[in-house]
């Protein structure tokens, strides 16, 4: 059974709080593999799937 993971996203890094396999994207709310996790933002501390979603993120957070 896979389980989320709860993490600290960092410049460049991110650090594990609770253990997991995957975190949700905070746009299309896929799972992401923690092994495949590329993009995230360091301010709102949200994971994205892709870059398009990382786009889709910043423009709706910037209104």
């Amino acid at each position: 059974m896979s389980k989320e993971a709860k993490l600290i996203y960092g410049d460049g890094s991110f650090q594990v709080l609770e253990r997991g396999d995957y975190v949700l994207c905070a746009v299309t709310e896929k799972r992401i593999p923690l092994n495949e996790l590329k993009y995230w933002s360091v301010d709102r501390q949200e994971a994205y799937f892709d870059a398009d979603s990382s786009l889709k993120g910043e423009i709706s957070n910037s209104n």
